[in-house]
């Protein structure tokens, strides 16, 4: 499951990427370790022009108090075996946390990389798993508006949406991926009149050879662990790459350099 990922890039950056202002900038904060709570980047149906922040954990409009679901199965309650080539129903459409939002409250999760681990050890061996070209990337959520009946208070949360795995976290021991949306599908998402079952469609596992992953420490188990360090490989990666290094980029060019540090960098020292 998807329950740690990874939002560094700068607001410029984000707001070119996905053609939307940042709604509060002086929340825009760097984070290598978003976990259940957090806020985090979302842009909703309701404005596609705007990226908020809303909290990871979802809970549906109905509920009577918190539930702080992070996940959202694409199948429902089909494939528990997890099957990779399963083609059947997506019961998250028929589920009642998430069938009206799956309907009329889709988000973009704007994401730099995710956290996962093999289902035995889970973040006891975490790897970073994130786009080989660098580039920002948004997952399939959704979301809703919880208002808490003790104190009033208004939370707006999300979920990501998750399917089978692909050959990246298959290779990683892991029986799940998040749904990543391909940047031509991300208006289709957000679209209210797309229909359903093309919104269903879309809820495929990313194709691995464009994605990497490589083993970090399992210091990011701490929720209150953060910073680039958190990112800094201890081992090989799943599929070796001789010109691209993303703690680099990661971590520097996302958390932020000077010139002449970004000079060095870009003649090798």
């Amino acid at each position: 499951m998807c329950g740690r990922y990874v939002n560094i890039s700068k607001v410029k950056a984000v707001e070119k990427r996905f053609s939307a202002i940042v709604e509060q900038p002086e929340l825009f904060m760097p984070n290598t370790n978003i976990g259940i709570g957090a806020k985090a980047l979302v842009i909703t149906q309701e404005r596609s022009d705007l990226i908020k922040h809303y909290q990871f954990g979802f809970t549906p409009y109905w509920a009577k108090k918190s539930f702080h679901l992070f996940n959202a199965r694409a199948e429902g309650d089909h494939n528990k075996e997890n099957d990779t080539s399963y083609s059947g129903a997506k019961g998250i459409t028929s589920k009642p946390a998430f069938r009206q939002s799956i309907r009329s409250k889709r988000c973009l999760v704007l994401a730099d990389a995710f956290i996962e681990g093999p289902k035995v050890e889970r973040l006891s061996k975490p790897y970073v798993i994130y786009k080989k070209d660098g580039s920002p990337f948004a997952f399939a959520g959704i979301y809703d508006t919880w208002i808490n009946p003790d104190t009033g208070e208004t939370i707006d949360s999300f979920a990501i949406i998750t399917t089978v795995s692909n050959k990246i976290t298959a290779a990683i021991s892991h029986y799940r991926s998040p749904v990543i949306l391909h940047e031509e599908d991300e208006s289709i998402w957000l679209d209210s009149n797309t229909p359903l079952a093309e919104v269903t469609d879309i809820l495929q596992p990313y194709p691995a050879e464009e994605l990497n992953a490589y083993p970090i420490s399992s210091a990011i188990k701490n929720p209150r662990s953060n910073g680039p360090g958190l990112l800094k490989p201890i081992g090989q990666r799943v599929i070796p790459e001789y010109d691209y290094e993303i703690y680099s980029h990661l971590s520097l060019q996302g958390m932020g350099m000077t010139q002449a540090r970004q000079r060095k960098l870009d003649l090798g020292f």
